[in-house]
């Protein structure tokens, strides 16, 4: 046989194989075509809960938070609670497309269920920063826009999510806090009273005369018109330290003017006792020497 005739034997049994494939997924085709439309209907329907469960999830959680807006709820709450919503609807939303394509629920339920207690048992910090969200939102200790120390970083509140807290520092700068860490340790708010109160600590020469002094800062305080009348100042000599006499200056001021206060006043406190010649000294020592004769 020649080799031209032998290449054309296997072209020949080569497209009778493909022509065979074909004739075979064809008549597998026709045979389960009903099968196939409805697992075709059933993955596009699925496809369609996620779309429109999603669309309606947000609608659901933006509806939620709107609500709560108008019940003057604080943003930090809202927020919280809105991302809460989202986040359960959809798994239900997830759920319900899986069982249209004929994943059992009941199954995927229990799955849930089993990788939720291995994820949780891995993620311990994680549930402990979602469990101390919670506490934050049911006890809320503050509020958004409220100028706040917490884990270690002050700021003004932003916003309290799921797992952190978003807290803006006086210099612009976004600081995310671990809710478990805000729950655990001690909790500043500087905003949450109407009033505050300035602590002053003002030292001045062991030479000075002392109820002169006090007059003067007693001037300096009532001429600064944002100091309250009530509750009253506290101005007295609280130690005699090594190279001053210390007094102290307690003026108390609405919240809200407490900075520009206390940088004013502080001024003024140090021009008038420049002006009736009374010494602030600065840290100093005297040395006494010896003469030792030989």
């Amino acid at each position: 046989m020649s080799e031209s005739v032998a290449n054309t034997v296997v072209d020949t049994i080569k497209d009778n194989e493909l022509t065979n494939g074909v004739l075979n997924a064809g008549t597998w085709i026709a045979d389960n075509q009903e099968l196939l439309i409805q697992y075709g209907v059933n993955l596009l329907s699925a496809l369609l809960i996620l779309f429109i469960g999603n669309i309606i999830t947000k609608m659901i959680a933006n509806g939620v938070a709107k609500m709560l807006r108008k019940k003057q709820m604080d943003d930090a709450v809202v927020e919280f609670l809105h991302s809460l919503v989202r986040y359960l609807l959809f798994v239900i939303v997830l759920i319900a497309a899986l069982g249209r394509i004929g994943v059992q629920t009941a199954s995927v339920v229990a799955v849930i269920g089993a990788a939720g207690l291995a994820v949780g048992l891995a993620l311990q910090g994680s549930l402990s920063n979602f469990a101390a969200g919670v506490l934050i939102v049911a006890f809320r200790p503050f509020k958004s826009g409220d100028y706040v120390e917490v884990g270690g970083v002050a700021g003004s509140v932003e916003s309290i999510q799921v797992f952190s807290t978003v807290l803006k520092t006086p210099d612009n700068k976004m600081v995310v806090v671990p809710n478990a860490s805000v729950i655990g340790g001690p909790i500043t708010n500087y905003s949450r009273h109407q009033t505050r109160r300035i602590d002053y600590v003002i030292g001045v020469s062991y030479k000075a005369d002392l109820k002169k002094t006090k007059a003067v800062l007693e001037r300096v305080v009532a001429a600064e018109g944002r100091v309250l009348k009530d509750p009253e100042p506290t101005i007295g000599v609280v130690a005699l330290a090594d190279s001053s006499v210390n007094f102290v200056v307690r003026p108390w001021v609405n919240t809200a003017d407490y900075w520009g206060v206390y940088f004013d006043l502080l001024q003024a406190i140090k021009e008038e006792l420049d002006k009736e010649g009374i010494e602030i000294p600065f840290p100093q020592m005297d040395v006494h020497l010896n003469k030792v004769e030989s």
